[in-house]
């Protein structure tokens, strides 16, 4: 599956991504300064778990519908450049909350970020009828991604102050939203 958009593309993945995937969650980038640092960081073995599952997948053709993480890539080279993905907040009321990541800075501030979440928001309504919402969650330190959120047209709809300690500071849970008749608009 791929989704066309000016300079990037969403697309699953392919086994040329995973080694990159890898060299990007080992070690520290900038990226995970602003994508849940006030998480434990991953293992390696809990990485290389991943990776083991995303090779299955992609070996057996054997996706999901929807998709539920689609590779960024650099259009013109078709470069793994960051992902997209989402979760069940509440799989009994149909509630998503989406996330993107661009683990190059390169590409950080280029309006990457905003085309890959329209195009896997688009697809995301398209694909099920039955959404009424999509959520993202981040951080008061993440500026960007509250940016970009507001951009697309998200709201925000829960502070929860003071949720998240990141070197000693506190820093406040931010919840945003947006529903399908606005997306639509």
């Amino acid at each position: 599956m791929q989704l066309e958009g000016k300079s990037i593309r969403l697309r699953d993945w392919e086994l040329d991504d995973l080694a990159r995937y890898r060299a990007w969650n080992d070690g520290h980038y900038p990226w995970m300064d602003f994508n849940g640092p006030y998480f434990p960081k991953k293992t390696l073995a809990t990485i290389d778990a991943t990776i083991e599952q995303t090779r299955e997948q992609i070996i057996g053709q054997n996706w999901p519908s929807p998709r539920t993480r689609l590779v960024i890539a650099e259009k013109n080279s078709n470069q793994f450049i960051g992902s997209v993905s989402w979760y069940w907040q509440s799989e009994a009321t149909n509630w998503k909350s989406i996330g993107i990541a661009i683990y190059d800075d390169h590409y950080w501030s280029k309006g990457i970020g905003y085309e890959a979440l329209r195009l896997w928001i688009d697809y995301l309504f398209q694909q099920d009828e039955s959404l009424v919402r999509l959520d993202l969650r981040t951080w008061s330190g993440n500026k960007g991604m509250i940016r970009l959120a507001e951009k697309l047209g998200f709201l925000q709809e829960a502070c929860f102050r003071k949720a998240r300690i990141l070197n000693g500071v506190y820093y406040d849970s931010i919840g945003m939203g947006i529903l399908r008749e606005e997306w639509l608009k």
